[in-house]
């Protein structure tokens, strides 16, 4: 498994936050995050996450290298059931059992070294679970592929579960290598596509694509810590059963 994407997701969730972006705000340190709005306020330039004044940080002047207006997204790719495009009906069922879907995407993971949490997250922003999902763009099932992405992958079908989440996760290995483990370049390439990374060298200033990566992040590290919680707390029942004994 790709052991670092767990430290570079916590590094960007913390800034990355999920919240209705109007802005892109530059930081000296090199880093940078989306607001609402922002406004001077005694002397320190305080953005909001939300509409209201009732979230904020504050950062001194200094550290602000630049304030710009985030431009409009392309169009938006939000899943819709294939139901409501009635040339297109697959018959796939539209509801997976937790353990089968757990099943594929952990064959999946295996097969790409991809950890199954962040697969799983994938799935939940992508589709919510339905194999059976359209978005307006076209992109189909668990993960969402579009076709020539999909025929480029050898999947022939994008609404059988197993051919689509073989060939999303086959894509978002190739992401990673390209990116070389740069979690949030790879999902960024996965939501808007390679070449707006490399045009914008980085996340694109789109922010459906920013709010994508930081929600897939943030379910993946969730899944993680959830996991490792319930890891150490096996791991005390059985010393506490050991010592009874």
């Amino acid at each position: 498994m790709r052991g670092k994407l767990v430290l570079t997701a916590t590094a960007l969730a913390a800034l990355a936050l999920p919240c209705r972006a109007a802005e892109r705000v530059s930081l000296t340190n090199g880093f940078a995050l989306t607001c609402a709005h922002h406004e001077t306020v005694e002397g320190r330039v305080r953005l909001y996450s939300s509409a209201n004044a009732s979230s904020y940080i504050e950062f001194p002047p200094a550290d602000i290298a630049s304030i710009e207006t985030v431009p409009d997204p392309p169009p938006s790719a939000e899943p819709e059931t294939a139901e409501s495009t009635p040339a297109a009906r697959p018959t796939t069922p539209a509801k997976l059992t937790p353990a089968d879907l757990h099943e594929m995407l952990a064959t999946a993971g295996q097969a790409h070294h991809l950890d199954v949490d962040l697969l799983a997250s994938v799935v939940k922003a992508e589709s919510g679970g339905n194999p059976r999902a359209k978005s307006r763009a076209g992109a189909k099932g668990l993960m969402q592929l579009m076709d020539g992405t999909a025929s480029d992958l050898g999947v022939h079908d994008s609404y059988k579960p197993e051919d689509n989440v073989r060939g999303g996760s086959a894509y978002l290995d190739g992401l990673l290598t390209r990116y070389h483990d740069n979690l949030a370049l790879a999902l960024a390439a996965y939501n808007a596509g390679p070449a707006a990374v490399d045009k914008y060298r980085g996340i694109p200033p789109y922010r459906e694509t920013r709010l994508y990566v930081a929600r897939v992040i943030h379910e993946f590290n969730r899944r993680v810590i959830a996991r490792q919680r319930l890891a150490q707390q096996e791991a005390n029942s059985s010393s506490q059963a050991s010592a009874g004994r």
